[in-house]
């Protein structure tokens, strides 16, 4: 009985000490190779992280405060087909027209599968065909008669206070270039499409005038010489008098 007993104490005695070898080892372990790296590539992907993630302030491509100089306006969308071999293939074209209001204008005609696409591709296209058209007192210079096709437009220069009376197309491209007072008429076809061309082309072609600065004359030495000979020439007639009166 003794004899189990004690192997029984020493069976329980070992099991002890096995498990307290288990607990400390972890502790008294250093730390592993493999668990270096790991650590440090932790630490370089926070880095990485704060380093090269950040964004603009303002967000977006062009920044949040920034705005556009041009302002647009749609013309003319229209539902568009192609017959291909399997069927019809259907797209959208839009035509817009872009302006700042101060003399730039540009046309820009573009198709995509949804309408919102067309529309901001035709815009961009706009940009790139920038028109200056010369501005005198809020009209233009001299009357115009263009023909693109089979449109046919008639501009002509109104004082003050006249307005823009035309209509169609016609009217938005005048407004967005920043013409006041103008007359015009379509006298053509009612394609807007062609209308708009038309007019951005006969707008293209205005003769540039040369305005004279309103600037006062300055005092030379040639003014000092006009007041000499204008007390000379009193002078003189002055003179015949006194001898009449001798």
């Amino acid at each position: 009985m003794n004899q189990t007993t004690d192997d029984k104490n020493k069976e329980l005695d070992n099991k002890i000490e096995k498990k307290s070898d288990s607990e400390v080892q972890p502790k008294d372990k250093p730390a592993d190779s493999g668990n270096a790296p790991k650590a440090v590539e932790k630490t370089g992907g926070k880095f990485f992280n704060k380093a090269f993630k950040k964004r603009r302030p303002g967000g977006g491509k062009y920044g949040k405060g920034e705005k556009d100089e041009f302002e647009q306006k749609i013309i003319h969308i229209a539902r568009v087909t192609r017959v291909m071999k399997g069927g019809k293939r259907m797209r959208f074209r839009a035509c817009v027209a872009v302006g700042n209001k101060t003399g730039k204008i540009g046309i820009g005609l573009a198709k995509s599968a949804d309408v919102t696409a067309a529309i901001t591709k035709a815009a961009d296209q706009a940009k790139k065909k920038i028109v200056n058209v010369q501005i005198i007192k809020g009209t233009i210079a001299h009357n115009l008669n263009h023909k693109f096709g089979a449109a046919r437009i008639m501009l002509k220069p109104a004082k003050q206070g006249t307005g823009i009376i035309a209509g169609g197309a016609l009217r938005i491209i005048l407004e967005l270039a920043g013409i006041k007072n103008i007359v015009g008429k379509i006298l053509g076809t009612n394609n807007p499409v062609n209308n708009v061309k038309c007019v951005v082309e006969a707008l293209s072609n205005l003769k540039h005038i040369d305005i004279p600065s309103n600037k006062a004359p300055a005092t030379s030495p040639a003014s000092g010489a006009g007041k000499q000979d204008t007390s000379n020439e009193l002078q003189k007639n002055n003179e015949p008098q006194n001898n009449i009166k001798k």
